[in-house]
């Protein structure tokens, strides 16, 4: 039987596999949902992979009190290349409930995807690397290192500060971070940058207390309008992201993204612009790009005739490969406090940061997966930039510079991933599940 024969026979009893481990909320978030719960899901992850060969395959606590599932599977040759598979068993909690269309927990399928929380991002990754090894027996020519952890949705850097610490444990000479995507259903390919982000909370006061506009409106200064003058100077007419000493016009040399087609992804709705003077490429992956995650003032409902003396917003900053994290903070810190009229109070909290990430293409180990991606997809592999940011890559790439790095998955845009009805088809999880089966069975060959 060849190898997409095997992986169609074991996708059989995959759909209810992947439904108990759905069914285990493996929040990282003791305010949200019982710690028990990502217990059992390192567990569950722990045993599958022990399962398949990885018998030292244990739990280590790293610095933020998560657990990681580490364990090695030594190949025939020990002279033969190391490649470490990387996940994640945590999970994004559900968001609003009454959004989901099934229950967020419980593995629903609906119009041939599959849907629940963490059905795409992370654990249909993890099942995918399972299949794959099950399909390959024993056929596997590299000795293999998995880490699957249990803290990155949470950002708190757990095993960023782990792996910085025990450098040997997880060295390897290819790392496969299965926790990304392709650009649509059926079309391969790797990941090859992440935008960098900066986080930052900008409070605004200007009076004592609250007066009354009717007395005093149209001489007091207000904070919330001076908020929103602030926000403004942040982009153009067209959308741009305008921070002084940001370069926003550089373009991006990998696929495309067709306009049509993000603007179905998006959920952009009839008559509403895009963004920005650049391709939709440019402006998510190769361009700086700001968003206002919330604002604290005054509700409508509720609200009064009263100038509001303070107010705040929360600004995600997402900054590109060849521009440093530290440098666009600085340049947004200054520009808010610039553009801050009348004088008002103005401070600028750093509360996250975190750098963007290019990976090197060419090596053996990209060939090797651009062959396998062309076989097991019956198209070639193409290369995607992705907005969000994966800090671990730089600690893995800073800790083992020699490695090839290659980003995949199963999240394409349909998953809507961090958002209610997440789904997987479970088409891309074959798919990747044969692709990497594929690399690990040529990788030694063309390495060698």
């Amino acid at each position: 039987m060849d190898l997409r024969s095997r992986i169609a026979d074991l996708m059989r009893p995959a759909q209810g596999e992947l439904a108990g481990f759905v069914a285990i909320r493996s929040v990282a978030d003791p305010r949200q949902f019982p710690p028990e719960e990502c217990a059992r899901a390192a567990q569950w992850v722990l045993d599958k992979f022990a399962e398949l060969g990885f018998a030292d395959a244990h739990l280590e606590r790293t610095p933020d009190g998560s657990d990681a599932v580490v364990g090695s599977r030594p190949g025939p040759d020990p002279d033969a290349p190391t490649v470490l598979l990387y996940a994640h068993y945590d999970v994004q909690p559900p968001l609003d409930d009454a959004a989901w269309r099934t229950p967020p927990f419980e593995l629903t399928e609906v119009d041939g995807r599959w849907y629940g929380r963490g059905a795409a991002d992370c654990k249909g990754n993890i099942l995918a690397q399972l299949l794959a090894l099950r399909a390959l027996g024993n056929d596997v020519p590299v000795n293999l290192k998995v880490v699957v952890e249990g803290s990155e949705e949470q950002g708190t850097g757990g095993l960023e500060a782990f792996v910085a610490s025990h450098p040997d444990l997880l060295r390897a000479d290819t790392i496969l971070v299965c926790d990304t995507g392709n650009a649509a259903v059926g079309h391969p390919a790797a990941t090859v940058t992440l935008r960098g982000m900066v986080n930052v909370v900008v409070r605004v006061e200007a009076l004592t207390s609250e007066l009354h506009s009717g007395m005093f409106g149209g001489a007091a200064p207000d904070a919330l309008a001076a908020l929103i003058s602030m926000l403004a100077s942040l982009r153009d007419a067209q959308g741009n992201t305008t921070v002084s000493g940001l370069d926003n016009t550089q373009t991006w040399t990998g696929a495309p993204y067709p306009p049509e087609q993000f603007r179905g992804d998006a959920g952009v709705l009839e008559g509403v612009s895009l963004l920005g003077d650049g391709s939709v490429s440019d402006m998510l992956w190769a361009r700086p790009a700001v968003t206002v995650l919330g604002i604290d003032c005054p509700p409508v409902t509720g609200s009064t005739a009263a100038i509001v003396p303070r107010a705040g917003a929360r600004l995600n900053l997402r900054v590109p490969p060849g521009m440093a994290a530290a440098d666009a903070h600085s340049a947004l810190m200054d520009q808010l406090r610039a553009a801050a009229p009348w004088g008002v109070h103005v401070a600028v909290d750093l509360e996250a940061i975190g750098s963007p990430f290019q990976a090197a293409v060419g090596g053996p180990a990209f060939e090797a997966m651009s062959a396998a991606m062309l076989a097991a997809y019956g198209r070639p592999m193409t290369t995607l930039g992705q907005g969000g940011s994966i800090p671990l890559c730089n600690v893995f790439a800073d800790t083992y510079p020699d490695a090839e790095i290659i980003l995949l998955g199963v999240e394409e845009p349909l998953a809507l991933i961090h958002a209610p009805n997440e789904s997987v088809d479970p088409g891309e999880i074959r798919a990747l599940a044969e692709s990497l089966a594929r690399f690990l069975q040529q990788y030694a060959t063309l390495r060698g």
